[in-house]
């Protein structure tokens, strides 16, 4: 997996202590992105998946795992595979994505289906900056949207936290 960093213990990217995988490579490319250096899909470094699911369980104090970047699902094989081992861990999965919750859901990509079943809550939509807000714990901008993904995709509509 081509990835631009992780932090073991991150407690930004959703609630408790968090192992954290930045993704490289982001096709939306959205202007004021705080992760910029994360858009270039050749950046980066190139990971095996089995090493990122070793670190991230080598915490016992960790709660969850947040999959950001650039862009999870550009590489949503890899990161199936990663949330896969966290949910078998007992950890909770959040994800960030440029992409809605409707865009992902009605994907014919089974990888992108794939990770989108082991995610626990999305963070979904384009950063926009003249939306850009401090106020929204866990979002960048007012039009994104923090989503239980078992109970939307169980409802077939989408249910915000």
């Amino acid at each position: 997996m081509r990835v631009a960093g992780t932090v073991q213990e991150s407690i930004v990217d959703g609630p408790g202590l968090r192992f954290t995988v930045f993704a490289q490579g982001c096709p939306h490319r959205c202007e004021g992105c705080h992760n910029p250096q994360t858009h270039d899909a050749h950046g980066g470094t190139e990971r095996p998946v089995s090493d990122i699911i070793s670190e991230m369980l080598k915490n016992p104090l960790t709660d969850g795992l947040t999959l950001s970047g650039g862009e999870p699902f550009a590489q949503a094989g890899d990161c199936a595979e990663i949330a896969e081992a966290a949910k078998k861990a007992g950890l909770n999965v959040w994800i960030y994505t440029g992409y809605t919750f409707e865009e992902l859901a009605g994907a014919g990509d089974g990888g992108a289906r794939r990770l989108l079943g082991f995610a626990d809550v999305l963070v979904d939509g384009r950063f926009i900056l003249a939306e850009r807000t401090l106020e929204y714990p866990w979002r960048g901008s007012r039009n994104q949207r923090l989503i239980d993904v078992r109970r939307s995709l169980s409802e077939g509509r989408v249910a915000e936290l």
